[in-house]
Parts: C-alpha cells; sequence; structure tokens
C-alpha cells in the first residue's frame, strides 16, 4: 500500500497520558534526580483510563504509534507495558539515550520527519510546551490533561531533556 493510501498516524506520548507516573515522580523531587530508578519504575506504572480509551478509539481510522521522551534503553520495558495494556502495536519513537534537547525539539523533530512521508493525523501529548510547538507547526493536538501533572517532571522535560 502507497503512503497516500494508509491511514492518517497518530501519535500517543506515553508518559502522563497513557502512563500514570505519580508514583515515580518522587525520584524527581531529589536533587540530583535519580534518573536511573525513574525509569526503573515505569513498568509499574498503572493505565490512564482516558488516555487507553482515545487509543481504542482512534485506531479503526488511525494507524497508532507512539511518541515518547523516554530514552531508547526503555524500549524493552516500553513495549511490554504496551503489550499488558492491551493497547495497539505500533512504532514507538523514542529519544536517543543521549538526546538531552527539550521534549518539544525531539517530538517536533519526529512530527515533521513522519509528515514527510504520512498524514500526522494528531499528536496526544501532556506536555503544554509540547502542544504548543505541534500546534504552531500546524499539527492537530490533544492535549492530555487527566493526569497529575509535577512541577519537578516539567522542570526536567525542559530543562534536563530527560523524559
Amino acid at each position: 500500500m502507497d503512503d497516500a493510501a494508509r491511514p492518517p498516524l497518530a501519535l500517543f506520548d506515553l508518559d502522563n497520558t497513557l502512563a500514570g507516573t505519580a508514583h515515580r515522580q518522587h525520584f524527581l523531587e531529589r536533587r540530583p534526580r535519580d534518573w536511573k530508578a525513574f525509569f526503573a519504575a515505569a513498568p509499574d506504572d498503572p493505565p490512564l483510563a482516558e488516555g487507553v480509551r482515545l487509543v481504542h478509539a482512534n485506531a479503526t481510522d488511525c494507524e497508532i504509534q507512539y511518541l515518547t521522551g523516554r530514552p531508547e534503553r526503555c524500549r524493552a520495558d516500553t513495549s511490554a507495558w504496551l503489550e499488558r495494556q492491551g493497547l495497539p502495536a505500533g512504532r514507538i519513537w523514542m529519544r536517543g539515550d543521549r538526546d538531552r534537547r527539550p521534549a518539544r525539539q525531539t517530538k517536533l523533530d519526529v512530527l515533521r520527519r513522519l509528515s514527510r512521508v504520512r498524514e500526522v493525523g494528531m499528536l496526544v501529548d501532556d506536555d503544554e510546551q509540547v502542544c504548543d510547538a505541534a500546534e504552531a507547526a500546524g499539527f492537530t493536538v490533544v492535549r492530555a490533561r487527566w493526569a497529575v501533572r509535577s512541577a519537578d517532571l516539567a522542570d526536567a522535560q525542559e530543562r534536563e531533556g530527560r523524559t
């Protein structure tokens, strides 16, 4: 099937969009932040019902893919978590292990790359700066505002480029 005939992509963030991170955010409240422990606890994230519902609601008309700021070293845990939640299989876009750019930059780079070859139907993300950047670039965005946001996580996403 040529790319023009394929369904649009629906890209879903993970942390605080599909996966609840409240139980592990305390690792980011320390100085220095304990990134190893933060990501090691990700397999125990509870699914967020609103995000999971939205994935399933869009799976019939869109190809589901996942766009996360998690580092590549978390791929196996992330894939296993998605499968355990019964979420549709789809490509997982992750940041390089040494990539410390803000999520608004890394995710926008992926969106632009994808949009050159496929229709990007929507991005679902909880990070307001990612959402603002994607909207400014012309992408359709659904703001995932159903999880409790941590100021430490938001700071880490922007300043440290870790998730």
